[in-house]
């Protein structure tokens, strides 16, 4: 009997693990970018198509691109399926906008030794304090106790920067009733907490040593989404890990500013050399593809129109240096452009975001290369004799060869070429080119050192 009892529980247990809704496993490592985003939201939305009754992220992040985060938190607020924020593993963090993620879950969770906060935005930070001039650092100056006056444009951005980010932290905590005053200060003053503190003041929901203890904590919590209440049955429902795929790896890649910024420059170039010189094929369909993929990826990025703009606009003088002859204004003033259009091409603040500045060196570096060749070049053709055409006949000398019925014709660079002087002309007699009439050249005779007579 004892048997047939246990089976019977096995059987119930096996039975109530299959009709448990499944829980989707996603994992955020490292700075939130477009990649990111496109992985999470896919991931949710693969969730709600498997009828998952929750979505655990686990975040270990320093932060990242706030438009990516803002994509995100839209996707997750919009979600059917619930989604559990959890900090993991020990030694993991949650940073700047991995705070804000954990404000947007349904559920906020930590690992015992991690922390989160610091969720002011990078390009935010303490501005420097003004001085009178020859004032001593650490003294006051004869007007430290006036009111200010209105800041500087750019402290006036950095204000409304933070009262933004602060609003949108609150908002957030608002609505999954966490706490709101620690959230503004995380934003203002930059503030983090490890994973008990959090816990005491009421930012994250419970405290989990692995996966399996949050899935056993979270078990029979009735959670609201969406408006409606749901009930978790999570200790016995299977788990479906979602692993980033090989597009988000490739949009990690190709994301990157400096490689964006490279396969840009592969594609503009690939297609220039095979516009110099059709038929070449492999340079169009390498430059082709770069420039296709480059442009994708800048989609995706904060990127800056002027920025764009003036990168074009210096290949374009860059290219016109070796066609016009500019004597290097064009090239110059293409490199300037250049260089000006690669600083500004990424519009974002977070230094992990930009284009290296060595990269945009060697690019430079390069491109002034480029021009000072093509200079060189141009430079040594205009100093060269003329090897063909008209100017080229002119001065040569040759000699007379026959007289035929009238005609003379006199051997010139190895041709034939008929003549006519003002004076009569003999068989062997040297002669200077002096005009060209169609195809008869206009000679003079000349004596056996060269000179006319």
């Amino acid at each position: 009997m004892r048997t047939v009892a246990l089976l019977l529980i096995l059987c119930c247990s096996l039975a109530l693990a299959e009709s448990a809704a499944p829980i989707v496993v996603l994992r955020q490592s490292g700075a939130i970018g477009p990649a990111d985003a496109d992985y999470l939201q896919r991931g949710l939305d693969k969730a709600a198509a498997l009828n998952a009754q929750l979505v655990v992220l686990e975040l270990d992040t320093p932060g990242g691109l706030d438009l990516s985060m803002r994509a995100i938190i839209q996707h997750i607020l919009a979600s059917p399926v619930a989604v559990a924020s959890y900090v993991a593993p020990n030694g993991a963090r949650a940073a700047s906008a991995g705070t804000y993620l954990m404000y947007a879950s349904h559920v906020a969770a930590m690992a015992p030794a991690t922390n989160l906060g610091a969720a002011t935005p990078v390009a935010i930070g303490a501005q420097p304090e003004r001085r009178e001039p020859g004032a001593a650092k650490g003294k006051a100056t004869p007007d430290a106790d006036r009111p200010r006056e209105a800041g500087t444009s750019t402290e006036t951005m950095v204000r409304k920067q933070t009262n933004d980010a602060a609003a949108y932290l609150r908002g957030l905590a608002h609505l999954r009733g966490r706490n709101a005053a620690w959230a503004d200060q995380a934003v203002r003053e930059a503030v983090s907490l490890s994973a008990p503190e959090a816990l005491q003041l009421k930012v994250i929901d419970l405290i989990a040593t692995d996966l399996p203890d949050l899935l056993q904590q979270l078990d029979g919590r009735t959670i609201l989404v969406l408006g409606r209440e749901q009930r978790l049955a999570t200790a016995a429902a299977p788990t479906i890990d979602h692993p980033p795929d090989w597009r988000t790896r490739l949009l990690h890649v190709i994301t990157n500013p400096s490689i964006a910024y490279v396969l840009l420059l592969i594609g503009f170039y690939g297609l220039l050399f095979e516009f110099y010189n059709p038929g070449l094929v492999a340079p169009g369909v390498v430059g082709g593809i770069s420039l296709l993929l480059a442009l994708f990826a800048m989609q995706l990025l904060p990127v800056s129109s002027t920025g764009l703009a003036l990168i074009v606009l210096g290949v374009g003088l860059l290219v016109a240096e070796f066609f016009v002859a500019g004597f290097g204004i064009l090239g110059i003033g293409g490199l300037v452009a250049f260089v000006t259009g690669s600083i500004l091409l990424i519009d974002s603040d977070v230094p992990g975001d930009r284009i290296s500045g060595l990269l945009i060196g060697v690019a430079a570096v390069t491109s002034a290369a480029f021009v000072l060749v093509v200079l060189n070049l141009a430079i040594r053709a205009r100093q060269q004799p003329l090897l063909s055409g008209r100017e080229q006949m002119l001065g040569a000398c040759g000699e007379v060869i026959e007289d035929l019925d009238g005609d003379v014709f006199a051997s010139i660079h190895g041709e034939l070429w008929k003549v006519c002087a003002g004076i009569p002309l003999v068989r062997g007699q040297m002669v200077r080119v002096v005009g060209i009439d169609g195809l008869v050249l206009t000679v003079e005779p000349i004596g056996k050192e060269g000179d006319a007579k």
